[in-house]
């Protein structure tokens, strides 16, 4: 996979190492504040489920969920990544994995092993990736379900953060579906890209469902020479519509 500082394009992710000083500064930022946001827990061990999703599309959530799943894996941490956005999914053709099998081929088929669906090491040595797998006829069922819930649970005896890269919000119902087994949301906003009223309603949805939000990442500016540009360009190829 090809990884640019300086060229990012729709087919590749910039993240770890190839970040620049002031990017890898901010993950590591958004890192402690998310370790901060939970207490020890005491007594048997269990990981967090952190959930990345946005008002809209294109914001950059896989972005995100990437590169916080490097920063967390860098401070000693193991890590799972699930691509859950099984109607347009992007983590396996951004960071040159198969997409099949994966998350969706794990939830419909209850006599297989999940441990073969999973790329370990796939982003650092200690960060594994589920893909989206084949793309389903009802995601939102197979996110709802027993099984969904069943395995999430078994993630998190195995790794100190699951993070699930969901959908917009505002697109489909995915991301609340999931409310009850995620432990905290972050909510992407784009420069440029986000409106007032998209993230407002957004979270109003968020608040109706109970969930909880950790707090939001802005995302697409650069500071450079004392002004700001956008950086990241990225344009995912969601299908979802705006309105």
């Amino acid at each position: 996979m090809s990884k640019s500082k300086n060229n990012i394009d729709t087919n590749t992710i910039t993240f770890g190492s190839d970040l620049d000083f002031a990017s890898a500064e901010a993950y590591n930022l958004l890192r402690t504040c998310i370790t901060f946001s939970f207490p020890e827990d005491e007594g048997e061990k269990k990981g967090k489920v952190i959930a990345t999703t946005s008002a809209s599309p294109s914001e950059g959530k896989s972005y995100t969920s990437v590169n916080l799943a490097c920063s967390l894996a860098e401070s000693g941490k193991k890590v799972a990544l699930i691509d859950c956005d099984m109607r347009r999914p992007s983590l396996a053709s951004k960071l040159d994995l198969p997409l099949s099998p994966g998350l969706s081929n794990i939830l419909v088929n209850s006599s297989g092993n999940p441990g073969d669906k999973i790329h370990r090491k796939a982003i650092h040595e200690l960060a594994d990736v589920v893909t989206a797998g084949d793309i389903p006829p009802n995601p939102s069922e197979l996110l709802g379900s027993a099984r969904m819930q069943r395995l999430v649970a078994a993630f998190t005896q195995r790794y100190d953060y699951v993070i699930l890269d969901l959908p917009p919000v505002l697109s489909v119902s995915d991301p609340l579906i999931v409310t009850k087994i995620v432990d905290g949301y972050i909510v992407v906003l784009k420069h440029g890209s986000t409106s007032k009223g998209e993230l407002q309603e957004a979270i109003r949805q968020m608040k109706m469902m109970e969930a909880h939000i950790l707090g939001f990442v802005y995302n697409g500016y650069r500071k450079e020479g004392g002004s700001y540009r956008k950086y990241y360009k990225n344009k995912y190829k969601y299908e979802y519509s705006k309105e």
